[in-house]
């Protein structure tokens, strides 16, 4: 079965085939931030699964049936069926399957998760534009002062609620929508964005901490060097390290 560092599916590469029954298929990359959502859900929700690699630099032709954006994560059961979009296939995954729901049952709590997903999916861009500026040389200090304030905001509202998660004293769905780009601050160089936010400092550790974080972690140096080649559009980026 294929696995988290399975090496990458790409152009001329065979279709697989069915999805066996009693297990979803995972269609991913491994330094996917996207991806390492579902990731997080399939393990902590402990859903039997397989996790096809694909990459992402020199695609299969076959992939855009599976999702006509090119983009992983997609999810495949065993009746075909394909699910895409991270937030969505989160969100299948924790209706779907038995075991710990994620999402709160609360409508409200349900609606202000969602909505600082949408405030949350503003941040992400900025932080690779970043990234991108300061290999060039650029000056990037504006963009590094807009993603401190947005983190200030995240940072405010764990301390209103006085939590150390932001669905209370576990982690739900949002911590692990939001965990990715955290785990990847010190290769995006903005480690030092926290230096103002204890309340963030202190979810990051628990979040740490956390059995399903601990298993999609990737070591910091291994995602910067990666990065290097993602940039340079190299097809050899997504099997970086096997």
């Amino acid at each position: 079965m294929a696995g988290d560092h399975s090496r990458s599916l790409g152009k001329g590469s065979a279709a697989p085939g069915p999805v066996p029954e009693g297990v979803i298929r995972l269609y991913s990359m491994r330094f996917c931030p996207f991806a390492q959502r579902t990731r997080l859900v399939l393990r902590a929700k402990g859903i039997s699964h397989e996790v096809i690699n694909i990459n992402l630099k020199n695609k299969p032709d076959w992939f855009f049936e599976k999702n006509p954006f090119g983009l992983v994560p997609v999810l495949e059961n065993s009746k075909g069926q394909l699910i895409y979009e991270s937030p969505i296939t989160c969100e299948y995954l924790d209706e779907a399957f038995p075991g710990k729901k994620l999402m709160p049952s609360d409508p409200y709590e349900r609606a202000f998760q969602k909505m600082l997903l949408e405030h949350f999916s503003k941040i992400t861009p900025v932080v690779f534009k970043y990234f991108v500026a300061v290999k060039d040389g650029q000056d990037a200090s504006a963009l590094k002062a807009e993603i401190a304030e947005k983190f200030g905001k995240l940072e405010e509202i764990l301390s209103k609620r006085n939590t150390v998660f932001y669905g209370g004293d576990s982690i739900s769905m949002l911590d692990y929508m939001i965990w990715p780009w955290f785990e990847r601050l010190e290769p995006f160089q903005l480690k030092d964005s926290l230096s103002h936010t204890p309340n963030l400092q202190r979810w990051m550790e628990a979040m740490k901490e956390d059995p399903a974080v601990k298993a999609t972690m990737t070591d910091p140096q291994t995602f910067k060097d990666y990065l290097q080649l993602y940039l340079k559009n190299s097809p050899e980026a997504c099997d970086y390290g096997l």
